[in-house]
């Protein structure tokens, strides 16, 4: 096969890379060793900065998150037995869209078949190769049969734990890394959520999230030691756990549990995203906690990036944004990774924590929520900071 640009992994930086293309006359192949019925229901984050929502809508795949999204104007950091709402609108203008991952995924997909983009599903032994050169290749296998497709560039937007970014030579990358000593514990549950907007709570035995899909289907989530076993945590201890770190600013109602499953907590950034035609984005570059919820926004900007790059590279002969990709992606990176630790730090309780780092903290907390200047930073950050490419 040949194509202009051929596409490892199809989760939403991969999809979105293919529809940007597409949009401006270039051509795309995604190949995909997961089915396309194990992406469609891949349960991941949930919630989409302002602009990412915008984009969804723009590029014409919104029409269903228009209709079905939850759009919230702030969150609620709860502590010390009350609830505070900071006001995003209020205070920037801009507000934040729930709506699933797999939802973004499913209808990305469906616009990308409808467009007849190929998308390669159930593929094996995926390799890249002749990343230096003109025209580097992707080999695999489908069906028992030996594939490659030959392009001029490679999107690498297989995951943290994919091909593109261990096909990179020994040496050239450097490596940020901090693993937390705690992870979430999260379940799906058919009860409604406990506000109309996301709870962020601190409490004395851990921080706890209460999130959701919909009206009655509620994402709800405590903070767990690092390397806690999901079989040790009964329904009925996750839903006492639920109620007593809420902190009786709310109530909660229980419902049936869907799925449970533990998050472990780490930030990863690989620099820089590209080696000759590779380029990493998404998970396969950078990996944030899911508290300040930048994953999935953070890979659709790496993108966006991209497909400007590539765009430019093929109507006007340029090649200097290629060149400046890394350096363009990697300054939201780590703001984002920054806020994201910000967040983790401020509403989880260290196991080394001293009742100094926890007054620290509640201060901290209060401050965020009786002061505009605080307020303003927290919604800025969450709701999505200016695009400046």
């Amino acid at each position: 096969m040949r194509a202009q640009v051929g596409i490892i992994g199809a989760g939403p930086a991969g999809l979105m890379l293919a529809l940007l293309l597409r949009r401006r006359g270039i051509d795309a192949v995604i190949v995909e060793n997961r089915s396309r019925s194990y992406v469609e229901q891949r349960v991941r984050a949930g919630l989409l900065e302002q602009w990412v929502s915008d984009l969804l809508v723009e590029t014409g795949v919104g029409a269903r998150l228009t209709r079905e999204a939850m759009f919230h104007d702030g969150i609620h950091l709860a502590f010390g037995g009350k609830s505070h709402h900071v006001d995003f609108r209020k205070l920037t203008g801009k507000g934040v869209t729930v709506y699933g991952q797999q939802e973004v995924v499913k209808d990305l997909i469906a616009r990308l078949t409808d467009d007849g983009v190929p998308i390669l599903f159930e593929v094996e032994d995926v390799a890249v190769h002749d990343l230096d050169g003109d025209m580097p290749r992707i080999s695999f296998r489908k069906n028992g049969e030996p594939g490659e497709i030959a392009c001029d560039f490679i999107g690498g937007c297989d995951g943290f734990h994919g091909v593109c970014r261990p096909s990179i030579p020994a040496g050239l990358l450097t490596t940020y890394e901090r693993e937390y000593p705690f992870g979430w514990l999260g379940i799906l549950t058919e009860s409604p959520p406990p506000a109309d907007e996301l709870i962020y709570a601190y409490h004395e035995r851990g921080f706890a999230l209460y999130s959701m899909r919909s009206a009655t289907v509620s994402r709800l989530y405590v903070q767990v030691d690092h390397g806690e076993e999901v079989e040790r945590w009964s329904d009925a201890r996750v839903w006492e756990e639920l109620h007593l770190r809420l902190g009786g600013v709310r109530s909660l109602a229980e419902g049936r549990v869907l799925q449970k499953s533990i998050t472990p907590m780490r930030s990863f950034v690989t620099e820089p995203m590209r080696h000759g035609r590779l380029f990493l984005a998404g998970d396969s570059a950078h990996i944030v906690p899911p508290t300040g919820a930048k994953g999935l926004n953070l890979a659709v900007a790496d993108v966006v990036v991209l497909a400007r790059a590539i765009t430019a590279f093929y109507t006007a002969g340029r090649s200097d944004l290629l060149d400046a990709y890394s350096a363009t992606c990697l300054d939201r990176i780590w703001k984002g990774q920054r806020f994201s630790w910000w967040m983790t730090q401020m509403l989880h309780r260290f196991p080394d924590g001293s009742a100094f780092d926890r007054r620290r903290q509640l201060a901290e907390l209060a401050y965020v929520t009786s002061s505009t200047a605080a307020a303003t930073t927290l919604a800025e950050n969450y709701a999505g900071l200016p695009m400046t490419w």
